[in-house]
């Protein structure tokens, strides 16, 4: 930074007592806002000295304000936080970064409530609540399983719906599922983790598994669902990418009175053999303007894990624009 152009700016802290946090252990927090808004953070007592360019310091002092704010509703500040403040103040909507945490949606095992996490998030949870049908649509790491897992689980707890229907394709980064040990489900089963993780975290393992022996939660390969008609339940289909468009058709199609259909998938990651059409792209294609289904769209700013993650994932679909630009450029020239 050069320092014709920096700017100094002091920050008195509303509440010392809870510097702690807000910094994080070791100064966490602090290294994380420096290195993701290109400034340099100095502690001074009750006070924060920002440096930076005008506009970034800016935009970490309404971010310090806001996490103050924050602080002052009991909320403890982690890492996931300071990324959502950073993504928001980058985008311009730091105005709704309280409101964000006033929204809690379920509560999980320990009993500590689940917040929406950003703004992306925020549009899907909302989809899922206006619409019978909704595609999440983005890549991994943005929390599309875990919080249709979590509105699942809350609309049977309000007795909105009878059963949780959880379901994806066995299809799986080239495997081949005759390799693997058991029967189909026992082959299966290390595909649906995830899933399983995130009813562990809300249900706990016991209660999970005695509502599975009562199929109240039902947790399948897609190929279980031919020739069905769910009715009364919260349906979820999961790496949706890597479903064709016969058996998108077919999952669709399996909607009953009475219940929700939540669809998510990353049309980044599809390993469908080469040639055929991934069901999710095509269904962008086709139903994107149905009455009923909404598409709820995420991007690498809305990854709730660590911070590279979102770089790495923004880096790799620079490469893959490039490369189709220069594959269309190729094939002009012949």
């Amino acid at each position: 930074m050069s320092e014709l152009t920096n700017e100094t700016r002091m920050l008195e802290l509303k509440n010392p007592d809870k510097a702690i946090n807000l910094f994080g252990s070791q100064d966490r927090n602090l290294t994380l806002i420096e290195e993701s808004m290109n400034v340099v953070i100095h502690t001074r007592g009750d006070k924060l000295e920002i440096v930076g360019s005008k506009e970034n310091v800016d935009l970490v002092s309404e971010m310090f304000i806001q996490l103050q704010e924050l602080l002052k509703t009991g909320i403890q500040i982690g890492q996931a936080d300071i990324v959502t403040a950073v993504k928001m103040a980058n985008r311009g909507t730091l105005s709704k970064f309280i409101s964000m945490y006033e929204e809690e949606i379920g509560r999980d095992h320990d009993g500590k409530p689940i917040r929406i996490k950003t703004f992306g998030q925020r549009q899907y949870v909302h989809s899922i609540q206006k619409n019978d049908v909704v595609f999440g649509v983005g890549p991994a790491g943005t929390g599309k399983t875990y919080l249709a897992v979590v509105m699942a689980v809350s609309a049977l707890k309000k007795g909105e719906v009878k059963r949780i229907i959880i379901s994806r394709p066995a299809v799986e980064a080239g495997e081949s599922l005759g390799f693997l040990p058991g029967d189909l489900k026992e082959k299966v089963d290390p595909y649906l983790r995830p899933i399983y993780d995130a009813m562990y975290s809300i249900f706990g393992s016991e209660h999970t598994a005695r509502l599975m022996d009562r199929g109240v939660i039902e947790i399948a390969p897609l190929a279980y669902m031919r020739g069905r008609t769910l009715d009364d339940a919260f349906v979820i289909l999961d790496e949706a990418q890597n479903t064709t468009v016969p058996q998108m058709k077919m999952f669709l199609t399996r909607l009953g009175f009475g219940s929700k259909m939540i669809v998510n998938g990353d049309v980044t990651q599809i390993d469908l053999p080469r040639g055929t059409t991934s069901g999710l792209v095509h269904a962008e294609r086709v139903l994107r303007s149905v009455k009923g289904i909404k598409f709820s769209t995420f991007d690498a700013a809305d990854v709730v894990r660590h911070p590279v993650v979102a770089s790495i994932i923004e880096a790799y679909s620079e490469e893959k624009t490039e490369s189709l630009l220069n594959q269309d450029k190729e094939e002009k020239k012949q």
